[in-house]
């Protein structure tokens, strides 16, 4: 369910409703204080928010976000715009694009929904950029562990982004989002060569899902190669490969992560194999 959330409430901006913006828990013994609501605030605003949904490919909702920002600069949607934006440069593999405009979606008042789906996003494209001898790997890294972790220290007490929402796909989104969290911190474990605790992040996002995302099961495997943990590494893969209908790139990396795990174990020495 990868940004539902973002797309639904968009959604419902079209249709003319006002959505509610989720608000902090009051704290004990105060009352909740009253939803904030946003809508377009014109016809034209509507029909610019309905081009980023509907732009077909990566540089059209970009263009449509660029187009959006430019002409409603103080719109309740420029947050949502900046990280269409972001998805957009996402999709088309442009990192420094993408960690610009989600940082600018991040500084332009988001709601807790966007805030919470930009900071994972931002997580994991940083995570995966950053290197081990990166100058400013310890600043990227920080980066990485401020958003993945606040985004989920935000959803354990975060209420439905809009009322119409059902419950359980609430639930179900905010397990997707919990796991991206995890996988931010494994990828971010893994740059630090701490495999033990990447292996517990990568768990953790399998499990928040119950194994539904199989890449979660190759980045286990990388992790459990890394720490030299060989046999574990190709129980996962096994696993993994016997599974029916597996996306042909989840497919590929589990077959090159069990040769990896192979070739490691053949010439590992003999007093440190598992």
């Amino acid at each position: 369910m990868r940004n539902g959330i973002i797309m639904g409430a968009l959604a419902l901006a079209l249709a003319g409703g006002a959505i509610a913006r989720p608000q902090p828990p009051a704290a004990p013994g105060q009352a909740q204080p009253a939803q904030k609501t946003r809508r377009p605030k014109s016809k034209e605003e509507g029909q610019a928010v309905n081009a980023m949904l509907q732009a077909a490919t990566p540089d059209a909702r970009i263009a449509a976000a660029e187009d959006f920002v430019v002409k409603f600069p103080q719109s309740d949607f420029k947050a949502l715009a900046y990280f269409a934006e972001a998805q957009g440069y996402q999709e088309k593999n442009d990192y420094d694009h993408l960690v610009v405009s989600g940082e600018q979606a991040l500084e332009s008042d988001p709601d807790d929904s966007t805030k919470v789906e930009d900071q994972l996003l931002l997580a994991r494209a940083i995570a995966l950029k950053t290197a081990e001898f990166d100058l400013d790997r310890e600043e990227k890294l920080t980066k990485v562990e401020k958003y993945a972790g606040g985004a989920m220290d935000m959803l354990k007490t975060m209420s439905k982004p809009y009322p119409a929402l059902p419950d359980a796909q609430w639930e179900a989104a905010k397990a997707e989002l919990t796991a991206q969290g995890h996988e931010a911190l494994g990828l971010d474990q893994m740059v630090r060569k701490d495999y033990e605790k990447a292996i517990a992040e990568f768990k953790a996002a399998s499990d928040a899902i119950k194994g539904s995302e199989p890449s979660y099961a190759v980045r286990l495997a990388g992790a459990y190669d890394g720490a030299g943990k060989y046999d574990d590494a190709l129980a996962v893969c096994d696993k993994l490969l016997a599974v029916p209908n597996l996306p042909p790139a989840v497919k590929r990396a589990a077959e090159a992560e069990r040769a990896r795990a192979t070739k490691l174990k053949s010439s590992a020495p003999a007093a440190a194999k598992p």
